[in-house]
């Protein structure tokens, strides 16, 4: 059974989230402000799987939290919750680490849809099949261990999030293949891609930022007006 942390400073929204999500049969603990949200994530009795995390709230607002989340448990899923609707808003909380964004006020099913397929996408390594030899790519100086998650460039071990990591395996899986913001889209979020959406673009450039911190070079090739590939 899953365990999820919702922070939420609205007391009624972190509430109605529980209920629908205690349906589903996972476990919810509930925090109102980022510092109690940190302590239970710190807490080394606590272990959580995914984390619902509101923007605006008092003492250390969602951002800051999601920041010092990725320092220290990268593969977490975080599914960041906001009132603001402008698209600067939402590349902040990409850019921070969260995995996922949702609009206020939202709709509890598809809520509760998208915490499914972010549980489901993290952890479907547990229940793996492939072989040893089949779960790890190597393309150029990076190796990929989907079974255990683990990317190292040029011998060092790179924190990736959920979504960054499953772009990286894609691409990597395909060497040479330029894959539209579309495709990668569909094929890492399973949902419908707008033309609007920026949110592959931000999850590129992270990835990017990360892999070229160690390796000194650009893995991610952008073919202009086209997409994104990786060479072998």
């Amino acid at each position: 059974m899953r365990n999820i942390l919702v922070v939420d400073d609205d007391k009624e929204i972190a509430n109605l989230i529980s209920i629908y999500l205690k349906n589903e049969g996972f476990n919810i603990r509930c925090a109102h402000d980022g510092e109690e949200a940190l302590k239970l994530l710190n807490d080394p009795n606590e272990a959580f799987d995914l984390v619902i995390l509101d923007v605006m709230m008092p003492k250390m607002n969602g951002l800051e939290v999601c920041r010092q989340v990725r320092d220290t448990a990268s593969v977490i899923p975080i599914l960041m919750l906001s009132a603001k609707t402008e698209d600067m808003d939402k590349i902040l909380g990409l850019m921070t680490g969260a995995d996922d964004y949702m609009i206020k006020p939202f709709n509890p099913l598809e809520l509760t849809v998208r915490v499914k397929t972010l549980l489901r996408r993290t952890f479907q390594y547990n229940t793996d099949t492939r072989s040893q030899d089949d779960a790890v790519l190597r393309i150029q100086d990076v190796e990929i261990n989907r079974s255990t998650h683990r990317v190292i460039a040029d011998g060092n071990d790179i924190q990736l999030t959920g979504r960054e990591f499953d772009i990286l395996s894609l691409l990597a899986s395909h060497p040479g293949r330029v894959f539209s913001a579309e495709e990668i889209f569909q094929r890492v979020w399973k949902e419908k891609y707008y033309v609007s959406n920026n949110t592959v673009m931000v999850h590129i450039s992270n990835l990017r930022d990360k892999l070229e911190k160690e390796l000194g070079y650009k893995l991610i090739q952008t073919v202009w007006g086209v997409g994104y590939k990786i060479d072998a």
